[in-house]
C-alpha cells in the first residue's frame, strides 16, 4: 500500500495542502481546531512526513539511528561505541537517541528516524514497541533490538542471558555465606531487571539453602545512582535483624549508589552487607570500595547489533538471527573483602 502524502491528508482534514504543511511546520499560524484536525488526519492515514526526501530526492538515507534507554549509564556508551565503530568502517554515520527510560520520548525518537528515511535503526526499547517497529519496518527501514531477545522472529536481536547474570550473582553471594539477598533496581517492568531477578530467585530456589535463604526484590522506579541510594534507605529502615545481608544491584550505577549510602549510613561493606552490580562499568573497578560485578561484553554487543542491521538493510529477506550472549563474574572487595 503507499504511503499517504500531503494532499491526502489535506482531503482527509478538508484543508488545503499548505495548511498542512503550516500545521506541520509552523502551527503557530494554525487554528487549534484546524490542527486538531490535521493530527487526526496524519494519525487515521498513518502518514509520516519525509523530510529527509525533501533533500535526498527519495533516495534512503544511509545513516542509521540507535534507541537507547540510558545515555548517561556507560554499559549503553559502549553498546554505542562498539556499533558507531562497526557502522563507521560500513560508511554509515550513525545518530544517537536517549529515552532515559520514556515510552513517550522512545515514540518520539522512533518518529524522528522515520521522518528522515534512515536506512535502519537499533534500539534498546523500554515499552512495547513492537507494532510501531512493524510499521517502521513495513516502510523498509531495516530495525534490530538490542540488550534484549526479541521474542519474535520479525526482528534480528543482540542480547545477553539475564537470567544466567543473576544467578552468577546470587549463587556468588550464597557461596559466600550470605542468606538474605535484596535486589534492588527497577522499574521491575523492564525485561532486563525482571530476568535478573529472576535468576537470583532460580539459584536461591535451587541451592541447598532453600527455605533458610531468602530473595526480595526493591523497585526503585530507576536504575541510576539516585534509585541504589533510595534502595538502600528502604532497606536500612528495617530492623536490624531484619535486614538484608547481601545487596545485588541491577546495574552499576544502581550498585554506586547503593554503595554511598551504606557507606554514608556508617555500614560496612562487605562485613555487614556484601554488594554486587551488573554491567562491569569502569567506575564499578575504581569505587572507593571496588564493586564486584556480572560484566557484559559491550562492545562486542554492539559490534554485532550493527553487522545484523547491515545485513538486514542489504537483504531484507535474509533469516532472523538472536545472538545471546554469556556474561561473566568478576569478583572484587564489595564482595570478598579485602
Amino acid at each position: 500500500m503507499a504511503s499517504a502524502q500531503v494532499r491526502d491528508v489535506a482531503a482527509r482534514a478538508g484543508v488545503s495542502p499548505a495548511t498542512v504543511s503550516n500545521a506541520l511546520n509552523h502551527p503557530e499560524k494554525v487554528s487549534a481546531a484546524t490542527l486538531k484536525r490535521v493530527q487526526v488526519a496524519i494519525e487515521e492515514l498513518d502518514y509520516v512526513r519525509n523530510d529527509a526526501a525533501r533533500q535526498l530526492r527519495q533516495q534512503r538515507n544511509r545513516a542509521v539511528g540507535m534507541i537507547v534507554m540510558d545515555s548517561s549509564n556507560p554499559f549503553f556508551t559502549g553498546v554505542a561505541q562498539g556499533a558507531e565503530d562497526t557502522l563507521a568502517e560500513l560508511g554509515r554515520p550513525m545518530l544517537l537517541g536517549n529515552t532515559d527510560q520514556d515510552t513517550a520520548r522512545e515514540l518520539t525518537h522512533l518518529q524522528l528516524f522515520e521522518e528522515q528515511r534512515l536506512a535502519g535503526i537499533l534500539i534498546s526499547p523500554v515499552g512495547n514497541v513492537l507494532a510501531r517497529l512493524r510499521k517502521v519496518a513495513a516502510r523498509g527501514t531495516a530495525v534490530v533490538i538490542v540488550d534484549r531477545k526479541a521474542g519474535t522472529d520479525e526482528f534480528s536481536s543482540v542480547s545477553v542471558d539475564d537470567t544466567l547474570g543473576g544467578r552468577l550473582a546470587a549463587e556468588h553471594l550464597l557461596q559466600l555465606g550470605r542468606r538474605r539477598i535484596a535486589v534492588i533496581g527497577g522499574p521491575g517492568t523492564i525485561r532486563q531487571v525482571a530476568h535478573r531477578y529472576g535468576g537470583a530467585k532460580t539459584a536461591v530456589e535451587r541451592s541447598e539453602l532453600n527455605g533458610t535463604a531468602l530473595v526480595e526484590f526493591f523497585d526503585t522506579g530507576a536504575m541510576n545512582i539516585e534509585a541504589g541510594r533510595r534502595g538502600v534507605q528502604e532497606l536500612l529502615s528495617r530492623p536490624v535483624s531484619s535486614r538484608p545481608d547481601a545487596v545485588f544491584a541491577t546495574n552499576d550505577l544502581v550498585a554506586l549508589g547503593a554503595l554511598q549510602q551504606l557507606t554514608r549510613s556508617g555500614v560496612t561493606v562487605p562485613e555487614d552487607i556484601a554488594l554486587i552490580g551488573y554491567d562491569d562499568i569502569e567506575f564499578a573497578a575504581s569505587a572507593t570500595v571496588p564493586i564486584s560485578s556480572i560484566a557484559q561484553p559491550t562492545a562486542d554487543m554492539g559490534r554485532r547489533a550493527a553487522q545484523l542491521l547491515q545485513t538486514a538493510i542489504e537483504n531484507p529477506e535474509a533469516p532472523v538471527e538472536h545472538v545471546v550472549f554469556t556474561p561473566s563474574l568478576v569478583a572484587r572487595e564489595s564482595t570478598l573483602g579485602e
